[in-house]
């Protein structure tokens, strides 16, 4: 489906994301705006603005539902219209942040033309978010995810970089943090259990999409608008092991690396079987975002978000 009546749009925008690339915000407002469309821009002040606002805009005014901002921002609005019926507005990305990850796995360029004209002339893709669930004492409510949740290595390097140094350093937070975890790893083993099987691994990562970090490729079969989680295991210990799944995964070369295999089910559950005497929290990180604690429980959500592609 494809829109072309002028209509309104409700864009999110997240200020500190923006703020490198606020010409880019700047460029798509105009562009879309000379098309005859309205276009109210709302800024984010705290965590959870993106997902109110998502959740409770009124349907009837705004044809679609646009945000500014990276990985994590988008996931507060894609679980503010998982709550909704299918009367949501569909959802426009203008794509800020670190990686970006949904936006190169809608193909969506990055020119102020091509976010602007898939906003308005967009083709609807139905996507199927997972939901992560905290199984332990304290449980925080379920999170959904348009594209992975993980645990072990990544989850730690993600809890490890703080907002400070992700917007001073941008992607080199993570790689800075990277080689920390890997100086400081120790063989922790999860279990994996996908659909009733359970497997041991030293890292795992539950995907709906092909793509992680941007533009690398770490699950070939997966697809947003298919109900099925692809289940990422790393099945090697050993910091030379991180570091080796580290530099293939940037070479484009981590589906045929040795020790690393891509499962698919509907029902996951990850845990810890072995902490190797690190006594230390183990998170679960949700779209790049330091989220949950393990053990959780991963599905697939029960409803499906509209976002526009090219």
């Amino acid at each position: 489906m494809t829109f072309a009546q002028a209509g309104s749009v409700l864009l999110i925008l997240n200020p500190i994301a923006g703020r490198r690339r606020r010409g880019l915000v700047d460029a798509v407002v105009g562009r879309v705006r000379a098309e005859g469309w309205t276009v109210d821009v709302v800024e984010t002040a705290a965590e959870g603005d993106a997902c109110c606002l998502a959740e409770t805009c009124d349907a009837s005014r705004y044809r679609v539902i646009a945000v500014a901002g990276g990985d994590g921002t988008i996931n507060e609005v894609v679980n503010g219209l998982s709550r909704r019926s299918a009367t949501a507005p569909p959802l426009a990305i203008v794509p800020l942040g670190t990686a970006n990850v949904l936006a190169h796995e809608l193909g969506l360029g990055f020119s102020p033309q091509s976010v602007a004209r898939t906003m308005t002339a967009g083709r609807e893709l139905l996507m199927w978010p997972g939901e992560a669930n905290e199984c332990g004492a304290g449980c925080r409510p379920p999170r959904c995810f348009s594209l992975m949740a993980g645990a072990g290595f990544d989850a730690k390097v993600v809890a490890g970089v703080t907002a400070p140094l992700k917007h001073r350093w941008g992607r080199g937070a993570y790689v800075w943090r990277s080689l920390v975890e890997a100086w400081r790893y120790r063989p922790v083993r999860y279990a994996v259990e996908v659909d009733g099987k359970t497997q041991e691994a030293a890292s795992v990562i539950v995907t709906r999409a092909r793509h992680y970090a941007g533009p690398y490729v770490v699950a070939p079969e997966a697809a947003l608008e298919k109900p099925l989680l692809h289940v990422c295991l790393f099945e090697r210990w050993g910091w030379i092991h991180a570091l080796r799944f580290g530099a293939a995964l940037l070479k484009g070369a981590l589906p045929r690396t040795p020790g690393y295999r891509v499962l698919a089910g509907h029902r996951v559950r990850i845990s810890v079987t072995d902490d190797a005497g690190e006594r230390r929290r183990q998170p679960v990180q949700i779209d790049g975002d330091d989220a949950l604690t393990l053990p959780v429980s991963i599905g697939l959500a029960p409803r499906g978000v509209r976002v526009l592609r090219p």
